[in-house]
């Protein structure tokens, strides 16, 4: 998928639009996703300014983001102004390296299982397949 695909699957827009492509999919099992990681990037004004590393935070919402791809392809259906995507939980979340202006992040996840609307997903972001980050993920779709 290239990112006018994605941008017609997930709500999200700039600056919080974090999948750039879609490597590889497989409804209802897994996705295998690109964030490109540009020195641009408005956060790394910040954080920090003389060392300049992309916030956990944003690698586990870009995670979610390629999750919310992975469950809309599998439902088959496109988000719509009535309903959202929520981020409903993180477990076992752990940081291992960096990730810094210039990496290609590959977010690989896995859907674990689907129960009572929530998604379970096993989630991995690595830069030249070394681990950067890796959690368990809970989403949900909702009314709004």
């Amino acid at each position: 998928m290239n990112i006018k695909e994605i941008l017609n699957t997930l709500p999200h827009r700039y600056p919080f639009i974090l999948v750039d492509r879609v490597l590889d999919l497989t409804p209802n099992k897994n996705i295998k996703a690109l964030k490109n990681v540009s020195i641009n990037e408005q956060f790394f004004t910040g954080h920090f300014p003389h060392h300049p590393v992309m916030p956990g935070v944003l690698i586990i919402e870009a995670l979610a983001q390629a999750a919310g791809i992975l469950s809309f392809k599998s439902m088959d259906t496109l988000p719509d102004k009535n309903s959202l995507y929520y981020f409903v939980g993180i477990d076992n979340c752990r940081f291992k390296n960096p990730v810094l202006p210039g990496d290609a992040l590959i977010l690989e996840v896995k859907i674990d299982r689907v129960r009572g609307g929530v998604w379970k997903y096993q989630a991995i972001a690595k830069v030249d397949d070394k681990v950067c980050a890796e959690a368990t993920l809970l989403c949900a779709l909702r009314k709004v």
